[in-house]
């Protein structure tokens, strides 16, 4: 990927996103068919009795209800909706737009989701270096997104770009971190009629971690 230009991650409201997220939004920011999508994508990527890491998680974490999972841990920056949701058996307040790393161990986690939040982080490949360090090798990631934001806080590169853009971006994001394999954009929008659209780019951690054999 080439280097982006600074501004390319700032932000019509560049104050504290704690600021922003203090009030909780107990709503869904895709619709019911988008919703079950991607749960099917998470019932065929994450195994069961696992240990999955919800990042920049809220309220719900849409992972499917059938599957029980050794330890769901959500991240996220509002306590309320964290604290109601009932899939997480813990949870960490953090800004990753503030702090990148993750307060986990590496190779603590099977599995990874980021649901509709790509686009409000401000060092995209940071966040995802480090995710892949909390995860054991193999394991999988799916970065899920629609055509919805919060203008204000969304990146402006995001903002610019259309769908597939927004996918070449997320691919682009997981090359430059070195530590992800068996990248791929998908389309998985419902095929109900007027149902948001749902892409994903799906990852696995990989084997090696290609940034640290060139060191």
């Amino acid at each position: 990927m080439r280097e982006l230009p600074a501004h390319a991650f700032r932000r019509y409201d560049e104050t504290l996103d704690q600021v922003f997220y203090q009030l909780p939004r107990f709503v869904t920011h895709i619709d019911d068919h988008a919703i079950a999508a991607v749960t099917q994508l998470y019932r065929e990527l994450f195994p069961a009795n696992g240990c999955v890491l919800d990042l920049m998680s809220s309220w719900v974490s849409h992972l499917p209800p059938e599957v029980t999972y050794r330890r769901v841990v959500g991240l996220g920056l509002n306590l309320e909706e964290l604290a109601a949701n009932p899939r997480l058996d813990a949870f960490v307040l953090q800004n990753l737009n503030v702090e990148p790393r993750l307060p986990f161990d590496d190779g603590e986690f099977d599995a990874a989701a980021i649901c509709v939040s790509i686009q409000y982080l401000v060092r995209p490949v940071d966040v995802l270096r480090d995710l892949g360090r909390v995860l054991q090798p193999g394991s999988p990631l799916a970065v899920t997104f629609s055509n919805r934001c919060f203008p204000t806080k969304a990146v402006a590169i995001w903002q610019a770009l259309d769908d597939a853009g927004h996918g070449r971006l997320v691919r682009d994001y997981l090359t430059e971190s070195g530590n992800w394999t068996d990248i791929e954009v998908l389309d998985r929008t419902p095929r109900e009629p007027a149902a948001d659209p749902l892409f994903a780019v799906v990852a696995r951690r990989a084997l090696i971690d290609q940034r640290a054999q060139q060191c």
